[in-house]
């Protein structure tokens, strides 16, 4: 999300440090406090961001780090006129009021010439320390301190006020407001772009791309939940109201004027005139645990289902198996996405056959990142973001066909099944048969 907001705000990834999976602090060059700003204006993983001014193994460290900061730069907020707090957050541990106190009074070797105002500073200095990630191994003393200026805090409030439970309209389905605006974030989504999900479902994925002033549009194969018709998702609710629909959904957030609208359709014959018309693509498609993955039905059965149901937008669906839904996806984004669009979506992977040779590829699509979602002991779901790098030509159509990796991907086809079972179930039902 970081290197995707990153580049969005025109600058470029580049830690001073190696990512530590195990520390929950990260050191990052950015060349101006704006684009600092412009980043946590967008982020919901990111709680803070600080310029720093040192950081160490021990006090010690810190200290003489902090001795060697240029003066210059720690000047413009020291001045008498100014006024100041200093707050200190420990990770994975908690220190008493006094030792908190203690730990402010050994810094009274910074030029602090302002007034110190806990209410409402006009500059705010924190000490961060890293106790590291197990809770049940405290250490005496902290792998990692840092003090600096902080700047601005993220986006963490728009999980909750974003949240499902409040939403108007839910599907069983609905994606969690926190991965909706990752997901917006991965796709660099901005003013005025037009996103596009084809497999809309309540919307959730357009809330958060009209959050940050896109326009929003998508397509669905299922009538009632695009019309906003049938039985209700919600616990003693037994079918939905009158406005439960996706406008509904952006009118409650005040993002209607941003709604262009969602359409019935197969995801799998698209709708739309050739060309380059979305921006950036995110979707969630069906994996068939909570949703079935269908499209519509042939000529021959279709005739069928007219004999069965006199309702116009009733017919026959037949089976769609993953491998092509997400061929088909990828497919789609090659030809309908702008140059430097993005195609954001939720892979399921069943982990005891995991590698990264069954991720689909596409000749016009680059592979940005790759992040995994834990769902049980043996099942995950990768967030996959690809970018367009290649104009589609007519010969990209079918290429996937052509890629030897296209056959192995063809074994999560039984991910329902496989979601279902688990390992132990199915390694004691092998065992049976074998005795047999």
């Amino acid at each position: 999300e970081i290197t995707s907001l990153l580049s969005l705000c025109g600058g470029k990834f580049s830690g001073e440090q190696e990512i530590r999976v195990n520390s929950p602090f990260w050191i990052l060059n950015i060349p101006s406090e704006e684009m600092a700003r412009g980043l946590m204006k967008r982020t919901v993983c990111a709680k803070s961001i600080f310029e720093l001014w040192g950081h160490g193994t021990s006090a010690g460290e810190l200290y003489a780090s902090l001795k060697n900061y240029p003066m210059d730069k720690m000047l413009p907020y020291l001045q008498a006129d100014s006024t100041y707090k200093v707050h200190i957050h420990t990770f994975n541990k908690t220190l008493t009021q006094a030792q908190k106190i203690k730990k402010i009074d050994a810094l009274e070797f910074l030029p602090f010439k302002g007034k110190v105002n806990l209410k409402n500073p006009e500059h705010i200095f924190w000490i961060l320390e890293d106790y590291g990630m197990n809770p049940n191994n405290i250490p005496e003393e902290p792998f990692h301190l840092y003090f600096g200026r902080w700047i601005s805090d993220g986006q963490r409030e728009l999980i909750e006020s974003y949240s499902v439970k409040k939403r108007h309209f839910i599907g069983n389905t609905s994606m969690d407001a926190c991965l909706s605006f990752i997901m917006a974030n991965h796709g660099r989504v901005k003013p005025n772009d037009v996103v596009y999900d084809p497999f809309v479902g309540t919307g959730g994925l357009l809330i958060s791309s009209a959050h940050f002033g896109a326009y929003v549009c998508g397509t669905d194969i299922d009538y009632n939940t695009i019309h906003g018709l049938g039985k209700a998702s919600r616990k003693n609710q037994k079918w939905r109201g009158p406005d439960e629909n996706i406008r509904a959904n952006l009118r409650q957030y005040g993002l209607e004027k941003y709604y262009l609208d969602a359409l019935v359709a197969d995801s799998s014959r698209p709708i739309w005139r050739k060309g380059m018309l979305f921006d950036a693509i995110i979707t969630d498609p069906p994996y068939g645990i909570r949703e079935a993955t269908r499209r519509t039905g042939s000529q021959k059965e279709t005739v069928k289902s007219v004999e069965r149901s006199t309702e116009n937008h009733i017919f026959v669906s037949s089976n769609y198996h993953l491998s092509d839904i997400f061929f088909d996806l990828l497919k789609f984004a090659a030809e309908y996405l702008v140059m430097g669009g993005r195609l954001v979506y939720w892979l399921p992977i069943y982990k005891p056959e995991y590698t990264e040779e069954i991720i689909p590829r596409h000749p016009c699509l680059k592979l940005i990142s790759n992040c995994e979602q834990m769902l049980s002991s043996h099942t995950s779901r990768r967030l996959i973001t690809m970018e367009k790098v290649k104009e589609f030509k007519d010969q990209d159509e079918n290429s996937y066909l052509l890629d030897g990796q296209y056959m192995p991907y063809r074994g999560h086809n039984s991910f329902r099944e496989k979601y279902f079972s688990g390992v132990t179930k199915r390694i004691a039902k092998e065992e049976k048969d074998n005795q047999k």
